[in-house]
């Protein structure tokens, strides 16, 4: 490395560390003067704790129980057969082979990037062309999570909610994987091919013939998929602390004695600047308190930090069927792309789609919660 380019890489290091100070002052000085800044502190470190022992923790239960629910379909074959279901459905409504539904499927009873595992199997990619495997990044994201995120809203006494939010997620995935494919053949035009050359072979249905009894298969997979639920439930505590805490530090007011330092305090600038346009989120998605725009800006990020906000806004007597069912709806169908899609796209080797992807899919989880709010209103009439 020459000399020119250690003096430009000091200088943009100078010049990142001294935009960092100055945004960290721009965000937490006109805060710490508000709350007062030993109050900002502690409000920040108790919102953290008590989400950590009371939103985390219930979280993680969530977690294990699915984890082990999902193992046991996969094991007893459950998932197999709603495969075949489904598949008859997949090139109509995604114009995607009905392999892709066993994606689907393996995203909803864990996270996004399982897709990934299977776009990079060569018998499971040989159904597809190239464009149709891009799109699997979207497919795959706007299932993530899902299992996890419509039982903890049913958890709070909305399940009709949560499977109209379900229903809207599913429409959801069809407009960003239609969008998604639609985009990359315009611009890619060489896509428009098939993965690998030649005649496709059917894939080769394993034949599992279990070595174990019944009993020890049950335990196994129960104890298998607890533990998976265990590292998931892992896996989303830095998002629920961080991300979750500091969305709250800008989303609700102060307590009945003031600022006094206790958890789920803060600033409410993110209603705020809500209310400004808030005929908009009135219209679109039903919301009445501008604080419910936390949920799907934080799910932009990690739907796991977003589920977070749940137990504020019950609380706070502001969250009912149309929330929960809007909220279920954006949360499955963006469940944290913005942290995922550039990794997925990345492990698929064309970074080039990245924009492309994250666009449709933007698009398609406002689709989402309208749709969801819309269609909860129907059913609300009936």
């Amino acid at each position: 490395m020459t000399r020119k380019n250690l003096t430009n890489n000091k200088r943009r290091s100078i010049i990142e560390a001294l935009v960092f100070l100055a945004l960290m002052v721009a965000v937490f000085v006109p805060l710490g003067h508000y709350m007062g800044s030993g109050n900002m502190l502690n409000t920040i470190m108790n919102t953290a704790h008590n989400l950590l022992l009371n939103t985390v923790f219930y979280l993680m239960g969530i977690t294990v129980l699915t984890g082990a629910l999902s193992k046991l379909m996969s094991e007893f074959g459950v998932v197999s057969l709603l495969e075949r279901i489904l598949r008859p459905l997949m090139k109509p409504l995604y114009n995607l082979p009905g392999v892709a539904a066993l994606g689907g499927l393996m995203t909803f009873l864990s996270d996004n990037p399982a897709i990934i595992s299977f776009a990079k199997d060569k018998k499971f990619s040989s159904y597809f062309k190239k464009y149709q495997l891009l799109s699997l990044t979207n497919f795959g994201t706007a299932f993530g999570m899902g299992f996890v995120v419509i039982i903890t809203m049913i958890g709070f006494g909305q399940a009709v909610g949560a499977l109209v939010g379900l229903a809207g997620a599913f429409c959801g995935s069809i407009i960003s994987t239609r969008i998604m494919q639609r985009s990359c053949l315009k611009a890619f035009p060489e896509l428009d091919a098939p993965v690998y050359e030649g005649p496709v072979e059917e894939l080769a249905e394993e034949e599992q013939k279990p070595k174990d009894s019944v009993f020890l298969r049950f335990l196994n997979a129960i104890l298998d998929g607890g533990k998976n639920g265990v590292e998931l439930g892992l896996a989303i505590i830095p998002g629920v602390l961080i991300i979750t805490t500091m969305v709250i530090l800008i989303t609700f007011g102060t307590g009945a004695e003031g600022y006094t330092g206790a958890a789920n305090q803060g600033v409410p600038i993110l209603p705020w600047l809500a209310g400004k346009i808030h005929w908009v989120f009135e219209w679109l998605f039903g919301f009445q308190d501008m604080r419910l725009i936390a949920f799907p800006m934080t799910a932009l990020g990690a739907v796991g930090a977003a589920l977070g906000l749940l137990p504020t806004f019950n609380e706070a007597g502001i969250l009912d069927g149309n929330a929960i069912a809007v909220f279920t709806a954006i949360g499955m169908c963006w469940s944290g792309f913005l942290s995922t899609h550039t990794a997925m796209l990345d492990t698929l080797g064309f970074r080039k789609a990245i924009s492309k992807a994250l666009g449709a899919h933007t698009i398609a989880g406002l689709c989402a919660g309208i749709i969801a709010h819309f269609l909860y209103l129907l059913i609300s009439l009936l």
